[in-house]
């Protein structure tokens, strides 16, 4: 921590820069690193009522195409999804999204009423960085109904443990497997592929549904999840990371055939996890990253182990966890930090969380991270204490209209976590009328010149504050608070 900073402006920055927001610092006391460390660990479970299963949205996947009328094939593989390549008529991408209408719109209620009415708002901060860290988007047809579960199964348990336990829970769940098309990835040699090749078709049979080898989870858990990309951007600055190649992401695909989801036997109530289908598998030892792995399912936390050890994955997740946190360009002696706190715990992830604020360079009092729209709405709900009211009218309370659609990042790289990827002037515009309706719906019952000064505290700025101070009217007042620079960074 920054001994130079006063007790009131370090509990600023904690509910501002590592929480979600405060509608009063009066909670933090004096002990703003004790605050946030008392809520490191696994994340708490999330609010709302019914929620899916990785399992359940598995069989909701398939009921979708047994109603539809698609059959499985003979070797269990099953026809492509709307949003998976498949050209579709419009009848049917309505009818696949309103199958799923009701698990979406429970998972994007549960994900923000939890952030909003946390009362462990730096625990939930960790939560949410690692779910755009390890993507599952509803974006892509075949994850729909499981984003939710994925964070809810596979991210918020683990967030408390090692990175490696992340890192395993999340390859294997199957909303991963089934994002990004491991479900449909056979070894060119296996059981499965041999057997179809000496197989007559007939012209309308579609074998393109077991279509070989597929490396898109290879590639992106090596690029994303763990040694990031070589050409990354700021690599240098922090010693470099990635050093894979097109052979380990081949070779490392290879390991993870026959990784999938049975979505016959998950219908049948026959099995509730996903399995390993030595059918599916390639033979024969794999070599990832110079090092030779035998033929089978435990290759796959082998090879997860050796990942999460590697020296790059440190580096890159460190940085980018910097990133989040401090600045857009984070200080190389702050990823250092964490770096080391990595390394010397074997990926402990509430040990780097600790690392993170006991850094100095991470309670610097400039603000200068933007909130993603998100992040802004989260903050707002939090300010004005509206609790689940918010949500009363729409699942993520009119987030779309700000650009960003919950768990439905465009790609496996999640959403940005930079300023510039937010401040277009569309997206600017779309806060200004964001925030002026929100105001109009809740000045009346709040005095915007207290809350500025019991939220922000030392962090509200005297234009700021003369400016709220002279507003026209209540409405005003909270949309220039709502608007101010100190409440849209953080």
């Amino acid at each position: 921590m920054n001994p130079s900073l006063s007790s009131a402006h370090a509990a600023a920055l904690a509910a501002h820069r590592f929480g979600l927001g405060e509608p009063s610092l009066k909670p933090l006391g004096n002990d703003a690193r004790g605050w946030l460390v008392a809520q490191i660990g696994p994340a708490s479970a999330q609010r709302g009522q019914g929620l899916s299963s990785g399992a359940d949205g598995a069989k909701r996947f398939a009921a979708y195409f047994a109603k539809a009328g698609f059959a499985q094939t003979a070797s269990g593989a099953q026809a492509d999804s709307p949003g998976m390549g498949q050209t579709t008529m419009r009848s049917t991408e309505q009818q696949f999204a309103e199958h799923f209408r009701q698990t979406v719109q429970d998972d994007v209620r549960a994900r923000l009423v939890t952030a909003t009415t946390s009362d462990q708002p730096f625990n939930e901060r960790l939560a949410l960085f690692w779910a755009n860290h390890f993507t599952v988007s509803t974006a892509k047809g075949s994850a729909r109904g499981m984003a939710g579960s994925f964070e809810r199964e596979a991210i918020r348990p683990h967030i408390g443990g090692s990175f490696e336990s992340l890192l395993q829970a999340s390859v294997r769940h199957p909303g991963m497997l089934m994002y990004l098309d491991n479900q449909r990835s056979a070894g060119p040699q296996s059981a499965i592929v041999q057997r179809l090749a000496r197989r007559p078709r007939k012209p309308e049979q579609a074998a393109r549904r077991v279509g070989g080898l597929n490396e898109n989870l290879a590639r992106e858990v090596l690029e994303l999840h763990t040694l990031g990309a070589s050409s990354g951007s700021g690599s240098g600055a922090y010693g470099g990371w990635g050093g894979f190649s097109q052979t380990d992401v081949t070779e490392f695909a290879r390991v993870l055939t026959g990784w999938r989801v049975s979505h016959a036997a998950v219908i049948k109530g026959d099995s509730s996890s996903t399995e390993f289908d030595p059918d599916w598998h390639e033979p024969g030892p794999k070599t990832v990253l110079g090092k030779r792995y035998a033929e089978g399912p435990e290759a796959l936390r082998q090879v997860l182990a050796d990942l999460a050890r590697h020296p790059s994955t440190a580096r890159f997740v460190c940085a980018k966890l910097a990133r989040h946190f401090v600045a857009d360009e984070p200080p190389p002696a702050l990823v250092a930090r964490l770096e080391r706190a990595w390394r010397s715990s074997d990926g402990n992830l509430p040990a780097v969380a600790r690392a993170l604020v006991d850094s100095p360079e991470a309670w610097q009092p400039q603000a200068v991270k933007l909130k993603s729209p998100e992040e802004f709405l989260i903050s707002t709900v939090r300010l004005l204490g509206l609790g689940e009211r918010a949500f009363e009218r729409a699942p993520d309370a009119g987030l779309i209209t700000l650009g960003q659609r919950v768990q439905a990042a465009p790609s496996p790289a999640g959403w940005p976590d930079r300023a510039e990827e937010w401040l277009g002037p569309d997206a600017v515009w779309k806060r200004v009328e964001w925030a002026t309706r929100v105001a109009e719906r809740s000045s009346s019952q709040l005095d915007a010149r207290a809350l500025a000064q019991a939220s922000l505290g030392p962090l509200l700025g005297d234009e700021t504050a003369r400016q709220i101070e002279r507003a026209a009217d209540g409405r005003q007042a909270l949309a220039l608070l709502l608007l101010s620079p100190e409440f849209q960074r953080r």
